[in-house]
């Protein structure tokens, strides 16, 4: 069970760095900032450091499950960051890409339940 954990804090301190990363490449404060500025904004250094963090957490949970079953896990981000990316930055959500997380949502839950 704590290697599950590992994976599922793993799969959302990637959100959150994913998030951040979103924030500190948008909203530049000058027009003309280049990709140096928007590199050290204080949310793309926490979001790489929360990058980090995550792959020590799957680092972690690769200890007791399976590659072949944690990595397609991951592929829950891939939900809720189109959730996020539709709630919190107004990115289109068609009726394709509802079908392609019902896809990716029913793939994530067997393979989570084969292990």
């Amino acid at each position: 069970m704590p290697h599950w954990l590992a994976l599922a804090a793993a799969i959302g301190t990637s959100l959150v760095g994913q998030v951040l990363l979103k924030v500190g490449a948008s909203g530049s404060v000058r027009a003309s900032a280049g990709f140096l500025d928007q590199l050290l904004r204080w949310q793309t250094l926490v979001g790489l450091v929360c990058y980090g963090g995550a792959a020590l957490l799957y680092i972690v949970a690769l200890r007791r499950i399976p590659m072949s079953v944690a990595l397609p896990c991951t592929a829950a981000s891939y939900v809720a960051i189109a959730l996020i990316g539709h709630f919190g930055f107004a990115e289109p959500m068609d009726a394709r890409r509802v079908a392609a997380i019902a896809l990716i949502c029913l793939g994530v839950v067997l393979l989570a339940s084969s292990a």
